[in-house]
């Protein structure tokens, strides 16, 4: 008999589709809930700038946070008042008023991210 890998786990199941990643049941049926991430990635937050749709003003996105809903609200907060301005959480992704990227990337590497620069 062969032995089954044990570090390996299930992703997708054809009788019920995708699995959560944190509790391995099927996604209508998992107990996560609220508090799981909204996606895992790679772990490492970006951070770019964009004014695409915005009328030429400039807004910090911080994108691929691996953290909960909750504690994504309470990260905005953080960076709004430590750059001194306003912002927003839209699609698991932090928006903050400005081109804010040094103040963000210094203040969510002490709180223990890694944090990349992305874009031009």
């Amino acid at each position: 008999m062969s032995k089954k890998n044990t570090q390996s786990r299930l992703v997708f199941s054809t009788d019920g589709g995708r699995l959560c990643l944190q509790c391995q049941r099927k996604l209508p049926n998992c107990v996560c809930g609220k508090a799981a991430p909204q996606h895992e990635g790679d772990g490492i937050a970006r951070i770019r700038r964009e004014t695409k749709g915005r009328g030429g003003k400039a807004v910090t996105v911080i994108e691929g946070l691996p953290v909960s809903p909750d504690v994504l609200k309470d990260i905005a907060k953080r960076l709004k008042q430590r750059c001194g301005v306003g912002g927003a959480v839209k699609d698991g992704n932090i928006e903050i008023q400005g081109d804010q990227r040094p103040t963000c990337k210094e203040a969510l590497e002490q709180l223990g991210h890694t944090v990349k620069l992305s874009g031009g």
